[in-house]
């Protein structure tokens, strides 16, 4: 255990290439992970006879899909910046403490949340627009993936206390086992069994339940720094009072992404009909794949912040932070250019009915208008998180997707022709007086707590 922790003591080379190290793997691994439901995407966009009506059920369950990864982001991200800063004190007892204890709650809450998803989901499904010839679609998938929610927060949640002792490979294997499950599984259960969309929810919910046990297998073994003990699982409640109220920056972020799906989804199902619905399947998904770098970039950023606010080395927080937010803007400009140059490669991605082509080219294209803007909402987010400054990422979350995009989804149709465009130009909106918001406050906060100024170009300690 001595050598793993000297191995990963973020305190100590070069910022860049520690954040690299996680980084790089973190990336791999989510855009791998987004293939569990964009690979479910893809095939089911393309089952032959029913034209978009599979693609936009599956849509219809992204708001249950959503809150369930938001739960595993209140665990998992609320424990690993935890244990990375007692890590980075010394306190390795506590850190495991801290694990064991998320992880005894992402099992409890995985129980409960299959038990309400199954008892409610005709209701829910409805409420976010589904009709009487979407709502079959919805709801095979939907029941299957609801007896899967322990592997997918197992595998999500655990998997951020692997990123944070600095074993990005094997964050990155977890991701990786499932998600080549998932694309070899879903052609044979989807086309060559004929099982249709329920194929692709068995094949998603094996791919994660394989994820969930490396995880775990990886945590109580030799190799990792810190271990999931039977005595460490006891919960504590000032230790779950620390994890949730830290988590829920992250949970707040995925629970009101749910929330602005479904009012999107409502809204469009009002206005366009069920071919809106698909077109803003489309563009989730889209969204899902071209946001993950900024993603992995931040969250491997994360443990180098949090360990070295731990160990007081502000200096090395300034670089983490600037060279975390150069790439990201970067690279979301980069994207935001090849999306209205190519946005028929794009959507064909995941279907090619001429219909949906033709309504989704310019809500695409408007969409995604502004992007980098995200870029500054997600850093600003990684740097309170790391910090442990939950009061902030809780309010810039609960500020972009609640106070901003919510209202303006609903309140935009009623002036924009056409209407379904208003649903499309909250987010746009969204991302540049929330994201602004956020990373300006986050400038502040570094300067005047930390005493460092991240856009002063003198050299870094």
């Amino acid at each position: 255990m001595a050598a793993a922790n000297t191995q990963n003591d973020f305190s100590k080379g070069s910022v860049v290439k520690n954040i690299l190290s996680i980084a790089l793997p973190m990336t791999v691994a989510q855009l791998i992970n987004i293939l569990y439901n964009v690979v479910d995407r893809m095939y089911i966009g393309h089952i032959p006879g029913y034209d978009t009506l599979p693609l936009t059920g599956l849509g219809l369950c992204i708001p249950i899909i959503s809150a369930v990864i938001a739960f595993a982001n209140l665990y998992g991200m609320g424990g690993a910046p935890l244990c990375s800063i007692a890590r980075g004190k010394g306190e390795v007892e506590e850190a495991e403490r801290i694990m064991g204890n998320s992880f005894t709650l992402m099992l409890f809450t995985g129980l409960l949340l299959t038990i309400l998803g199954l008892v409610f989901k005709r209701p829910l499904l409805y409420a976010f627009g589904a009709s009487d010839a979407t709502y079959p679609f919805a709801n095979q998938y939907l029941t299957i993936y609801m007896l899967g929610t322990i592997f997918v927060m197992s595998s999500l949640g655990l998997n951020s206390f692997i990123n944070a002792q600095g074993f990005g490979r094997v964050g990155m294997m977890t991701t990786l086992i499932g998600a080549v499950l998932n694309i070899i599984l879903d052609p044979l259960f989807i086309f060559a069994l004929n099982m249709g969309i329920q194929g692709a929810a068995i094949a998603t919910v094996i791919s994660q339940a394989a994820s969930a046990v490396w995880t775990y297998c990886f945590l109580t073994g030799k190799k990792t720094i810190l271990r999931i003990r039977p005595s460490s699982m006891r919960l504590k409640a000032w230790r779950v009072r620390r994890i949730v109220a830290l988590g829920t920056s992250g949970f707040m972020m995925s629970i009101t992404n749910s929330i602005v799906q479904v009012v999107c989804n409502a809204t469009l199902s009002r206005y366009g009909g069920d071919l809106y619905v698909g077109v803003m399947t489309v563009l989730n998904s889209i969204r899902e794949i071209t946001v993950m770098p900024v993603s992995g970039i931040n969250n491997g950023t994360q443990p180098i912040i949090s360990f070295n606010y731990g160990a007081k080395q502000y200096g090395r927080i300034k670089t983490a932070i600037r060279f975390a937010s150069a790439s990201c803007i970067t690279y979301t400009l980069l994207i935001w250019g090849a999306i209205h140059l190519f946005p028929t490669f794009f959507i064909r991605i995941f279907n090619s009915d001429a219909k949906l082509l033709e309504a989704a080219v310019p809500s695409l294209q408007l969409f995604f208008f502004g992007f980098f803007m995200m870029a500054l909402q997600f850093s600003g987010q990684a740097v309170f998180q790391a910090l442990g400054k939950a009061k902030y990422a809780i309010f810039f979350s609960i500020l972009r997707k609640v106070v901003i995009v919510t209202p303006l989804t609903i309140l935009l149709p009623m002036f924009v022709t056409p209407a379904v465009n208003g649903v499309f130009l909250a987010e746009v909106i969204s991302n540049f007086i929330g994201g602004t918001a956020c990373f300006c406050t986050m400038l502040h906060v570094t300067r005047k707590e930390l005493g460092i100024k991240v856009l002063s170009w003198s050299k870094a300690s």
